[in-house]
């Protein structure tokens, strides 16, 4: 290891090392009610969590680029609450296994994991020191339902020994346009399993543009759920994903199927995680 990188690996242990002594956010009064409306309601200990979970976000935040959001209440509603909406869905399929691609900050994926300690989690973050973030986080706040994973979505997409086709959900908010997110995340789902996109106002203008993607990748919209802080899309994995996609990395971006993406408002063996 380079001088360079030594240094920056030991302020990033220094950073983690404060996590645990930071005070936790204060919970909005009406989450709870929020929450309650979409009938999502908090185990014991779930708030604590999700407020700590936000006092390291935050500290984090001014080191690294995590999140745009500095006020603590609008974090709660466009981070936590917006990741929430999710719980619903997730637990009427029964899930075991899910899979969050491009977890960033651990969103949605960490708030799913503190309030749905049941469910095993993947959190897939190609970028080194925010994997590492995660990391600590899910330490600190002893999460052991939580795997963090390192690397690109197109090279995970090809392990088909540990991760193609093996979830039952696979999430993924702010990744791309539905054309790229598509190739990213279909081919990590079993057979009849779904792709919960967190969308924006122009969630239908994103499914319009990606029907070339669903008719290649073998899948369909099946809903479209309006939130108070975005759009759910469903997706439905029909058959399995023909072994050419994932295609290279960069190459989704850079080529999206069935054409340019719009910006984005906001047949392999199956198994078990």
């Amino acid at each position: 290891m380079n001088p360079t990188d030594q240094s920056r690996t030991e302020r990033m242990a220094e950073l983690f090392a404060g996590f645990a002594s930071l005070p936790p956010v204060p919970v909005p009064d009406d989450l709870v009610a929020e929450a309650g409306s979409l009938d999502i309601a908090f185990d014991p200990g779930d708030l604590d969590r999700l407020s700590r979970y936000l006092a390291m976000l935050f500290h984090a935040n001014r080191h690294m680029n995590l999140t745009a959001v500095r006020d603590a209440d609008e974090a709660w509603m466009r981070h936590i609450f917006d990741s929430l909406t999710l719980v619903p869905y997730i637990a009427s399929a029964d899930a075991k296994c899910v899979i969050d691609v491009g977890s960033g900050a651990g969103l949605p994926g960490m708030v799913l994991a503190i309030a749905m300690p049941q469910v095993r989690f993947t959190l897939l973050e190609s970028t080194g020191k925010k994997a590492r973030f995660l990391e600590a986080v899910a330490r600190v706040l002893d999460l052991d339902n939580i795997a963090v994973v390192n690397d690109r979505a197109e090279s995970v997409g090809r392990d088909r020994a540990n991760h193609r086709e093996k979830y039952e959900i696979v999430t993924a908010r702010a990744v791309g346009g539905l054309p790229v997110l598509l190739e990213l995340t279909i081919p990590l789902a079993v057979m009849g399993g779904h792709v919960l996109a967190v969308k924006g106002r122009r969630a239908k203008e994103e499914i319009n543009s990606a029907q070339a993607a669903l008719r290649l990748l073998h899948a369909r919209v099946v809903d479209t759920v309006r939130t108070p802080t975005g759009t759910i899309v469903i997706v439905e994995k029909q058959r399995r994903t023909p072994r050419v996609y994932p295609r290279s990395p960069g190459e989704p971006k850079r080529a999206p199927l069935g054409g340019k993406a719009p910006a984005d408002s906001r047949t392999d063996h199956e198994g078990g995680c």
